[in-house]
């Protein structure tokens, strides 16, 4: 069986705090206030979009997958 995996970033937005999520696969952009919720957000996005934007050959019987790849820094104070 054939499986398409999907690649989304996430980064976390200090000002707004929520996590963004963009993909060069599936064309979205979405946001959610933990990861967590986020990653619902994909799991339910993702089939529409791929549907919506035809992004799967023909008569696909395989599964897909979504990779979330996250980057979040943060700044510390070090105690002197």
């Amino acid at each position: 069986m054939t499986k398409i995996t999907f690649q989304v970033q996430a980064f976390w937005d200090s000002e707004a705090e929520v996590w963004v999520a963009t993909s060069f696969d599936v064309p979205l952009a979405t946001e959610a206030t933990t990861i967590e919720i986020l990653t619902q957000k994909l799991q339910q996005m993702i089939p529409e979009l791929i549907v919506l934007n035809q992004l799967l050959p023909p008569n696909y019987m395989g599964s897909i997958t979504f990779e979330l790849t996250c980057h979040r820094q943060e700044l510390i104070k070090v105690a002197s």
